[in-house]
C-alpha cells in the first residue's frame, strides 16, 4: 500500500496510477480479445463442419449391405491460405452402431428419442478425441430407400487444436500492438512527468541554497500556473513570516529597552540611596515606583507571550463575557474606589466564542486604561449591546481622550503618551486577542456638545450563543 513503508516520491506515483490501470486494462482486454477471437474462429468454421455434414449426408446411400457411396476424403480435406486441416467423421445408425468412419469418436446421443423426417443440424459441441478436444457437428440424415433405420447421424469432428492456433495468432499480432502503446505510453509519461517535476526541483535546489535570515521572494522559473500558484502562496507564507520576525526583533528590542531605563534608574536611585544624597523614606518611595514600573513591564510582556501562546493552540470555547467583565470590575474596584469614580455597568448574558483568560485580560486592559485617564470624581463604565450579528462591548471613560500623535500608533507595542503610567502593552495585548477572536477593536473619542467628553474602547464581536457558557 502506499501509506505504509518506505515513502514514494510523485514521479512514482504519477507513474503507478498512470501504467497500472493501463496495464490491467490491456490485460483485461487481451482476455476479452482471445475469446471474443476464439468465438469468431468456432462460428466461421463451424459452418465449413455443417456444410461438409450436409454434402456428405446428401451423396450417402445405404441398403442392408451398408454404405452404398464411400465418403471421399477429399470432402474431408480442408485447406485455406494459412489454416490446413483434415476433418475426422462417423456415420452411425441411431441405436449407435457404426456404419463408416472412426470409432474413436464419441457416439452421439440425440436428446429427443423421435429422429426428424428431414435433414436436420441436431447439436455442435466440444468433445474429445483420444486425449485432445474436438469441436463436432452432429447431423441426422433421412434415408429415402426403405432399410432397417429411417436414417443415419452424421459426426463431423475438428481439432480445437487448429482453431485455438487461429485465436493466438490473431492475439499475437495485437499483444504487440498493445505492446508497443504501452512502451509508448511509459515513455511518454516518464518524458512529461520528469519535465513537470523540473521546476519543482529548481525551487527545492534554490530553498536549500538560501540563508536561514533570507526571507526575499522566490524566483519562479516554470511556466506551469499550478506551480506558480505554490511560489506565490510560499513568498506571501515569507512575507508573514518576515513581517512577523521583524515585529519580535523590533518587540525585543524595545523589551530590553523599556526594562534596562527601569533597572538603570533604580540602580542609581539605590546608589544615591547609599550616599545619603536623599531621605530614606523619598529615596524607597523613588524605588518603589520604579519597581512597579519593571515589574508592569514583565508583567505586560509575559501576558502578551501568553496569548500569543494560547491563540497558536486555537482552543477556543463558549464563554459568557457579561459575567467575565462583571469579574473584571469587581477585582479592579479598589482602583475604581481609589479615584472615587462612578462607575456603571450595562449589560444582559451574551455568549461569545473564546477562551476565558484571553477575553478576560482584554476586558483587564481596556479598564485599567479607562482608570488611568478617568480624573479623580470621573466617570466610567462598561455596555453590552447587540447590533446585527455583532456584540459590542464598550468601555467608556470621561478622560481627555486619544492626541493625534498616539491615534497612528495606538496598537503597537511600547506606544504610550508621554504622560500615561503604562507601558504601552495593554492595548497590543488587546489587539492580539481580539484578532485570534475574530473580533475588531476601535478607540473613539467621544464627542458631545462638540468637545471631546472622553473615550469609547468598542469591541465588535461574532455572536455565539450563550448555552453552555462558562464563568471565567
Amino acid at each position: 500500500m502506499i501509506g505504509l513503508g518506505r515513502p514514494r516520491s510523485v514521479k512514482t506515483r504519477l507513474l503507478a496510477w498512470i501504467i497500472v490501470p493501463i496495464t490491467a486494462f490491456i490485460l483485461i482486454d487481451t482476455i476479452v480479445l482471445y475469446h471474443g477471437a476464439l468465438d469468431a474462429a468456432n462460428t466461421a468454421y463451424d459452418r465449413m463442419l455443417v456444410t461438409t455434414a450436409y454434402s456428405i449426408g446428401d451423396a450417402l446411400r445405404v441398403d442392408e449391405r451398408g454404405l452404398r457411396l464411400p465418403v471421399s476424403y477429399a470432402a474431408l480435406e480442408v485447406y485455406e491460405p494459412d489454416y490446413s486441416t483434415r476433418l475426422i467423421y462417423a456415420i452411425r445408425t441411431p441405436d449407435g452402431q457404426l456404419l463408416s468412419g472412426d470409432s474413436d469418436l464419441d457416439h452421439y446421443v440425440p436428446a429427443t428419442a423421435r429422429l426428424p423426417a428431414t435433414p436436420s443440424l441436431l447439436h455442435i459441441y466440444e468433445s474429445h478425441y483420444g486425449s485432445a478436444r474436438v469441436r463436432v457437428v452432429a447431423v441426422f440424415q433421412p434415408i429415402a430407400a426403405p432399410g432397417k433405420y429411417p436414417g443415419v447421424i452424421i459426426q463431423i469432428a475438428e481439432l480445437m487444436e487448429n482453431r485455438t492456433s487461429v485465436a493466438l495468432g490473431l492475439l499475437r499480432g495485437t499483444l504487440l500492438r498493445q505492446a508497443i502503446l504501452l512502451a509508448v505510453v511509459v515513455l511518454s509519461t516518464l518524458l512529461a512527468v520528469s519535465g513537470a517535476l523540473r521546476p519543482l526541483l529548481a525551487l527545492k535546489q534554490q530553498l536549500y541554497e538560501r540563508r536561514d535570515t533570507d526571507l526575499a521572494p522566490l524566483i519562479d522559473h516554470s511556466t506551469t500556473p499550478e506551480l506558480g500558484q505554490v511560489v506565490a502562496a510560499l513568498n506571501a507564507l515569507m512575507g508573514r513570516v518576515g513581517k512577523l520576525v521583524g515585529l519580535q526583533q523590533r518587540f525585543v528590542s524595545d523589551a530590553s529597552h523599556q526594562l534596562r531605563t527601569p533597572l538603570a534608574v533604580l540602580k542609581a536611585q539605590i546608589q544615591s540611596g547609599l550616599r545619603g544624597d536623599a531621605p530614606a523614606l523619598t529615596v524607597l518611595g523613588e524605588i518603589a515606583v520604579t519597581a512597579d514600573r519593571a515589574v508592569n513591564v514583565a508583567d505586560k510582556m509575559l501576558s502578551l507571550a501568553k496569548v500569543e501562546q494560547l491563540r497558536d493552540r486555537g482552543r477556543q470555547e463558549p464563554c459568557d463575557i457579561a459575567l467575565i467583565a462583571q469579574d473584571v470590575a469587581i477585582e479592579l474596584s479598589p482602583l475604581i474606589s481609589g479615584k472615587n469614580i462612578d462607575f456603571s455597568m450595562d449589560a444582559g448574558s451574551h455568549g461569545v466564542l473564546g477562551h476565558p483568560w484571553m477575553v478576560s485580560e482584554l476586558i483587564s486592559n481596556l479598564v485599567h486604561n479607562a482608570i488611568r485617564h478617568t480624573p479623580h470624581d470621573g466617570r466610567m463604565g462598561i455596555r453590552i449591546t447587540e447590533e446585527g450579528s455583532m456584540l459590542v462591548l464598550t468601555v467608556w471613560d470621561t478622560g481627555s481622550g486619544l492626541s493625534g500623535d498616539i491615534r497612528d500608533r495606538l496598537f503597537e507595542p511600547f506606544a504610550a503618551t508621554h504622560d500615561s503610567k503604562g507601558c504601552g502593552l495593554g492595548l497590543t495585548i488587546c489587539a492580539e486577542i481580539a484578532n485570534s477572536m475574530g473580533a475588531t477593536l476601535s478607540l473613539n473619542n467621544r464627542i458631545e456638545a462638540g468637545a471631546v467628553a472622553g473615550l469609547d474602547a468598542c469591541l465588535f464581536v461574532p455572536r455565539k450563543p450563550a448555552r453552555g457558557s462558562r464563568r471565567a
